[in-house]
């Protein structure tokens, strides 16, 4: 297992999203990003100086950016997804060879097709994870 100890190109991500059940790539990324946020829950008492907090439940969402395509199984699934049923995704920020996978299920939230007289037809996809967002070193 290789640890992402250098600075990478982003010219190497990679993601692949639930396809019928089968985990496919996602053709013509532009780019991608993922947030993950943890809940701090209050604990201070009457009397206190200083706020306390336990930590609390975790979240992540996340987006893709794309060159439309409507000829990739993936995009359509995606498409399709908004308001759908939980599905996987896999993402590589620096390749498949090396660095990180991050993994989880997602429900897509939205899907926006942008399209501008001196450019190429994009989406913009949104997502909302459910569980947890799993880190895996390649």
């Amino acid at each position: 297992m290789a640890t992402n100890t250098a600075i990478y190109s982003g010219t190497q991500g990679v993601a692949h999203f639930d396809v019928g059940g089968s985990i496919t790539a996602v053709a013509s990324i532009i780019s991608f990003s993922v947030s993950q946020t943890g809940d701090a829950i209050e604990t201070s008492a009457m009397g206190s100086t200083s706020r306390t907090y336990l930590p609390g439940l975790t979240n992540f969402t996340g987006s893709l950016s794309l060159y439309f395509r409507d000829d990739d199984a993936a995009q359509s699934a995606l498409f399709a997804g908004a308001g759908a049923a939980a599905a996987s995704i896999e993402l590589f920020p620096s390749g498949q060879a090396t660095g990180v996978k991050l993994s989880g299920e997602i429900i897509v939230t939205s899907h926006d097709i942008t399209t501008a007289n001196d450019g190429a037809v994009t989406a913009e996809v949104s997502f909302q994870g459910t569980g947890a967002l799993t880190k895996t070193d390649l």
